[in-house]
């Protein structure tokens, strides 16, 4: 079996071998081939939700059931906000107050952006990460779509070797950045007026709670 590649991407390489590491990755997932990279939270699979076929890829490789979605890291509010629509007053609130950070927003989706992320096509669950590596891909190919890089139900990868190790040929390319560890993002349901909390996770709901009054 073919092994996977693993390019460093933490603080200490040079900014040209960041480039380089991450325009590789853009190669991949515009060829449709998921990539393992970390985030301020978990290692994930990203691909390109536009390219026919590649969110399927990642269904099958994780064995996940299409009734849970695939959720989105995207570069900056902007571009969340070309592929959502109808954004309540206190969801943009917490896109500019939290983002990029550890906080999901589930919003309404812009029905022209007609891409596979699983069963629900009325609403996407999108976010800004505060790490440079999936802000940089993901501002050079588009929203990303992701999913945890662990074995699905059991636990998630903390190493990009673990990540390397777990899906060998299948995820050709994994970026470097370290140990990523800790609790996950925190989930809030944003499609009405009041947020409503689904998962709490890195960030405490009580300082969303302060944001939306």
């Amino acid at each position: 079996m073919k092994r996977t590649e693993i390019l460093p991407v933490g603080p200490a390489v040079s900014d040209d071998s960041f480039d380089d590491a991450i325009e590789a990755a853009v190669e991949k997932v515009h060829a449709g081939v998921p990539v393992g990279i970390p985030t301020d939270t978990v290692y994930v699979l990203a691909t390109d939700p536009t390219d026919p076929g590649a969110t399927d890829r990642l269904f099958s490789l994780k064995h996940r059931p299409r009734s849970q979605d695939l959720s989105l890291l995207v570069a900056s509010v902007d571009q969340a906000l070309e592929i959502a629509t109808s954004i309540p007053e206190a969801t943009r609130r917490l896109m500019d107050r939290f983002w990029p950070g550890p906080l999901t927003l589930v919003v309404p989706r812009n029905p022209a952006w007609a891409v596979d992320l699983g069963d629900d096509e009325l609403t996407i669950a999108v976010r800004a990460p505060d790490h440079a590596v999936p802000l940089a891909l993901a501002e050079d190919v588009g929203p990303l779509a992701v999913t945890p890089a662990g074995v699905q139900g059991e636990r998630v990868f903390e190493t990009a070797a673990e990540v390397a190790e777990q899906y060998g040929k299948w995820v050709p390319l994994v970026l470097d950045g370290g140990r990523c560890a800790g609790l996950p993002a925190t989930v809030v349901d944003g499609t009405g007026d009041e947020p409503r909390l689904l998962r709490e996770g890195r960030l405490a709901w009580d300082e969303i709670r302060e944001v939306v009054g």
